[in-house]
């Protein structure tokens, strides 16, 4: 029988002033899963009275931020005027494009109670004709993402076309996230007509065919009719689409061309990316060096 497991991606772990992150993407040698250029999975992490999620102002450029949560509240602000509030099983949705800083921090009224977060960001990157578009933002709440079964699985598509359903999240070439909700003993198809496919185990390990993947491990697939099995509950998620091609990442700076990184770094030290609305935290300075660099060729 062929290999379903085409590369399989352990985490590293990072921890963020006490706030644990296990990093699936970027990796050296693989330039991303069809448009997805960056994996994290944030917590679960539980955060005493007083304290919460501070991620100070910070900018992007040329890429969407994705995130999603599992517990707990993340409130965004951003340097073209939005606040927005994001809880379980909704999506924000913050396309860079030609430039934007936001900051990402726990709630007051959240921080007056010991409280858990648990979620996923992700990035993907924009087609070329597309990098500079004015930067936005958008939510959609959990009622507008639709979910359906398959083989008494519970799935949620949270952006593309599968399973005979179309996500309301925009994006800008194929692109592809769904969440599986497994029980022990329950199996699935993996989605079809995917040019390149991943699947994330979240809580507990899976199985590709006769392929042990591991929790917290994310399994780029070989083409093919692929199923997955849960021994105990787990949710899967898959990420995919299609390849935009030779992609440079520095900090937090995604581009098809190392020239506008290294305008975007300028810009950030010369404050042209603008104050992130009612956050007066101190924006995050570059880096000295940068540990998932691919800049080079």
């Amino acid at each position: 029988m062929a290999e379903a497991i085409r590369y399989n991606i352990e985490p590293r772990r990072i921890q963020f002033d006490g706030f644990p992150v296990a990093r699936l993407l970027p990796r050296m040698g693989l330039n991303g899963v069809g448009p997805w250029l960056f994996f994290d999975h944030m917590g679960p992490h539980e955060f005493e009275v007083g304290q919460g999620l501070d991620v100070p102002p910070h900018p992007h450029i040329n890429l969407a931020t994705v995130t999603y949560l599992f517990e707990g509240e993340i409130l965004h602000k951003d340097s073209i005027g939005n606040v927005q509030s994001i809880t379980p099983g909704a999506i924000n949705l913050m396309i860079a494009g030609a430039g934007i800083a936001h900051s990402e921090r726990g709630p007051d009224a959240l921080r007056q109670y010991s409280h858990s977060v648990h979620g996923l960001q992700l990035w993907h990157g924009l087609p070329e004709e597309h990098e500079e578009v004015t930067a936005s933002f958008h939510h959609y709440p959990v009622e507008d993402l639709p979910s359906t079964t398959l083989n008494g699985v519970p799935i949620r598509l949270l952006i593309g076309e599968a399973f005979g359903l179309k996500s309301p999240v925009r994006n800008f070439s194929q692109t592809l996230y769904a969440e599986y909700h497994l029980s022990a003993g329950q199996s699935a198809a993996v989605p079809e007509d995917v040019e390149e496919l991943a699947v994330y185990a979240v809580d507990s390990k899976l199985k590709v065919d006769n392929e042990i993947l591991a929790p917290r491990r994310l399994a780029l697939l070989t083409k093919g009719n692929h199923q997955i099995y849960a021994e105990s509950h787990t949710r899967a998620v898959f990420i995919g689409g299609q390849s935009l091609g030779k992609r440079y990442m520095w900090w937090n700076f995604v581009s098809s061309r190392k020239e506008r990184i290294r305008k975007a770094i300028d810009d950030w030290n010369q404050g042209r990316f603008g104050a992130v609305y009612d956050d007066d935290g101190t924006p995050a300075p570059l880096p000295e060096s940068d540990s998932y660099s691919l800049m080079s060729d």
